[in-house]
């Protein structure tokens, strides 16, 4: 029966082993399936990869050809500049040689001698036209130095932002390879856990298999130890018999035939008590476990304890027997569909996470690339407003995406070369950082705006620019601006002030001034 039970889990195993082959099967697909896709999306990341590299190459080139514009703009304002200056020294001098003339006529009125001073004023002449050859070199030299080295500074800001734009690439690099190189181990790890588990199956059947082989050969050398007893015994049962038919004829071996008979009694004894012992069952019904015959001869005694004492060796070797494998067996079958289980449903909670971040990123560059375009666009209108001409432009920098990179101010006021926010004045700081605030402010109104010591840094002109501003902002939107200052200039031009005074000592007292109602009654009376 327990063989039979054996060989029924056995047949149970045999069919468990086949579906988890087939488990293992289309698992080992899926994963091909995932390394194909892997495959893909690295070819795709490449194929944009090099779609941006020459987006950015464009881009470089057009930055550089913007580059050498504004160069060509700036050589040009400063020969502008050259020129003018000459003009004027050419038109002091003039009338420097008016002067003169005016003098030498004066003198040639006063004097008769008009020899010398033609020969004074040749000599005046060829100094004068020296001088000037001089400061045309000088200015010349001048000017050539100045372009040289404003073409080195330029040409030293370009290549630190090519080089922090190349750092910043090869950062993101690094950590896409990183990045690809965990999930290709991840990858490697399910799949040889998943080649592992059929093993461990033919490993437990080819246990099983074993126990049942030593089981049969406990077995049969029970059988062989029964029937080995059995023939002991009938030999003493003839040794007993002959001797009590011989006990009439020889008296002398009665006493020997009784010790023989004692031994053979206690070792009778003793083997029925090992057979019980190792049998677990009584010497009489040994024999039907040997599977010989009443007459068929005993097998030898030594080759026997031989065998029974190997079984014993192996037994020992083998240890206890596990009862508990079915069992054991199905627990990691569970186990191991629960784990495929949960990994599907991390696998496909990856894939949605990926595609939610990876739309919340398109979305959020494309507000913030449009956000960008409005706010550098109001931006430029209003500097330019502000200074009364010049240029400025909003950048990103240190990365190629939007929502990594930095944001860098250029400015160029008139009269100046382009700079950053950094290298400007005091003044043209807070005229800058103001366009900048209201730029973003035209982008996304609001129907207060309270702006506390705005006008603090500037001098008399720009806070009268600073009011022109305000005014313009309060005509063309319907936001009211609360202003904190104690400029007069910004005072005088509100349309009502607010004020605190103490007329009386601990007395506190709220004062408002409606400008525009005074003016009007000003202008009744």
């Amino acid at each position: 029966a327990q063989r039979l039970a054996q060989k029924n889990r056995l047949t149970e195993l045999e069919g468990e082993l086949a579906a988890a082959a087939a488990t293992a099967k289309k698992t080992e697909e899926d994963v091909a399936q995932a390394a194909a896709l892997v495959a893909q999306s690295a070819t795709d990341e490449r194929t944009k990869r090099e779609e941006l590299r020459q987006a950015r190459d464009l881009a470089a080139q057009a930055r550089d050809t913007l580059a050498a514009a504004e160069r060509a703009a700036g050589q040009k304002a400063s020969r502008k500049s050259a020129l003018e200056e000459t003009r004027l020294g050419i038109i002091e001098l003039a009338e420097e040689a008016t002067g003169q003339l005016a003098a030498a006529d004066t003198a040639l009125k006063n004097t008769a001698d008009i020899s010398l001073i033609e020969t004074e004023h040749k000599q005046l002449s060829e100094t004068v036209s020296q001088d000037r050859a001089k400061l045309a070199e000088a200015r010349l030299a001048h000017e050539g130095l100045k372009r040289e080295a404003e073409m080195r500074t330029n040409r030293i800001q370009a290549i630190a932002g090519e080089r922090a734009s190349w750092t910043a690439r090869a950062a993101n690099a690094n950590h896409h390879v990183l990045e690809l190189s965990e999930r290709r181990g991840e990858a490697g790890n399910e799949l040889e856990k998943l080649r592992d588990a059929p093993d461990e199956i033919e490993a437990r059947r080819s246990a099983l298999m074993s126990q049942l082989s030593e089981a049969e050969n406990l077995r049969a050398k029970a059988a062989d130890e029964l029937q080995q007893a059995e023939n002991d015994n009938a030999g003493r049962e003839r040794i007993a018999a002959d001797a009590i038919t011989s006990l009439s004829e020889a008296r002398e071996a009665r006493a020997r035939a009784e010790e023989r008979l004692t031994a053979a009694g206690d070792r009778r004894g003793d083997i029925e008590k090992r057979i019980r012992e190792a049998m677990n069952c009584a010497p009489e019904a040994v024999m039907q476990h040997t599977g010989l015959a009443v007459n068929d001869p005993m097998p030898d005694v030594t080759e026997v304890e031989r065998k029974l004492e190997r079984h014993k060796i192996e037994r020992e070797r083998l240890g206890a027997v596990n009862l508990r494998a079915e069992e054991e067996q199905v627990e990691l079958t569970e186990r191991y569909e629960s784990l495929v289980a949960e990994r599907q449903d991390v696998v496909e909670a990856i894939k949605k996470l990926r595609i939610a971040i990876q739309g919340l990123n398109k979305e959020g560059r494309e507000r913030l690339l449009a956000a960008f375009d409005a706010v550098s666009e109001h931006f430029s209108r209003l500097f330019t407003h502000l200074f009364g001409g010049g240029t400025a432009e909003l950048q990103l920098i240190e990365s190629d995406d939007p929502l990594d990179a930095g944001l860098e101010i250029v400015a160029r006021p008139p009269g100046k070369r382009p700079q950053t926010l950094t290298l400007l004045s005091g003044g043209e700081q807070a005229l800058t950082a103001t366009a900048l605030i209201f730029a973003v402010f035209l982008t996304n109104p609001a129907p207060v705006c309270v702006l506390d010591e705005v006008d603090a840094p500037l001098d008399d002109h720009n806070v009268e620019r600073f009011c022109d501003l305000m005014d313009e902002m309060s005509a063309t939107t319907d936001t009211r601006f609360v202003i904190i200052t104690h400029n007069p200039i910004t005072m005088a031009r509100m349309d009502r002030l607010f004020g605190v005074t103490m007329g009386e000592q601990g007395v506190s007292q709220l004062v408002s001034v409606d400008l525009q109602t005074a003016e009007q009654l000003r202008e009744a009376s």
